[in-house]
């Protein structure tokens, strides 16, 4: 072999040489680089998962006090609604019973008091007076009398009740009056006596 072929086969292999060591360094840094990639990507995606599961905690957790808040709200309103029901039966069946009141034997007592309670809220004079035929029957001419001069008033009996028990007291021209009748004082009473009621239902000391 000629000296200059010698000399060209030694340059070309040094050159292969050289190039394949480039080419395994260019590899190295490339599978490198794809595993340093790869790594961050695998963190991203971690990280990302994470969150994603963090914030699926935190979703589910919210829904769950939703419906527990959702069911809370349910039970109490049908807890009201059943309370509500049982206080006007209760109230339903006081109003049925409130007749019963008239054959009790102090009845002419209970009358003549709620009498004198309405003339007195009426403050008017003079002023009609209007009562069930029952309690009609227990305002006597003297007990009417005795009311007119204690409390300063003019009072005249007029026409029976048609509907409701007891007495409403009205001034002559009826532009004013006092409806102290049975039916009327239970409705007035019924916000304040919902509470002690309930506690007796519930079997509650009051």
């Amino acid at each position: 072999m000629k000296p200059t072929d010698e000399n060209i086969k030694v340059l070309s292999n040094a050159v292969l040489r050289d190039a394949r060591s480039d080419a395994d360094q260019i590899l190295a840094d490339a599978r490198a680089k794809a595993d340093e990639i790869r790594q961050r990507a695998q963190e991203q995606a971690d990280a990302e998962r994470a969150k994603i599961l963090e914030q699926a905690n935190v979703d589910a957790e919210r829904i769950r006090r939703q419906a527990i808040a959702t069911t809370q709200l349910k039970a109490r309103t049908m807890q009201l609604e059943q309370r509500e029901k049982l206080l006007e039966n209760v109230f339903e069946t006081a109003q049925q019973r409130l007749s019963s009141v008239q054959r009790s034997t102090d009845y002419e007592k209970t009358a003549q008091r709620l009498l004198r309670e309405a003339l007195i809220q009426l403050g008017a004079s003079p002023v009609k007076v209007r009562a069930d035929e029952v309690t009609q029957k227990t305002f006597a001419v003297s007990t009417l009398e005795k009311l007119s001069e204690e409390l300063k008033i003019q009072i005249q009996l007029d026409e029976p009740l048609k509907k409701g028990i007891c007495v409403i007291v009205e001034t002559e021209d009826g532009h004013r009056q006092y409806d102290n009748t049975f039916e009327t004082r239970l409705k007035r009473m019924q916000d304040t006596l919902r509470t002690p009621v309930h506690r007796i239902l519930m079997g509650e000391a009051l």
